[in-house]
Parts: structure tokens; C-alpha cells; sequence
């Protein structure tokens, strides 16, 4: 087994590791409850007429 093959092993393993932690996070940060009214704000903010 070649050195690149052990390093494209370990960067799929631990990347996608890296961006399910990410995706998490923001999922996490999205539904959290303190936030509702500055998202509700913004998906008002195509109906005002301003």
C-alpha cells in the first residue's frame, strides 16, 4: 500500500467525520430555540414592502 493510498484513506475517513461534525453543528445552530425569532425575521423579509 502506497503512502497515498494510507493518506487518501485517513482524508476520506476523517473528513467526512469533519463535515457530518459541521452539518451537526449547524442543524444544531438552525433549531435552537433562542434563535426562532431572528429566522422568522428573515424569511419575512421578502414579504415587506420596503
Amino acid at each position: 500500500m502506497s503512502t497515498y493510498d494510507q493518506f487518501a484513506g485517513f482524508a476520506q475517513t476523517w473528513g467526512l467525520l469533519y463535515f457530518f461534525l459541521i452539518f451537526t453543528g449547524v442543524v444544531i445552530y438552525a433549531l435552537w430555540p433562542r434563535n426562532r425569532k431572528t429566522f422568522e425575521a428573515a424569511a419575512r423579509i421578502p414579504l415587506s414592502e420596503d
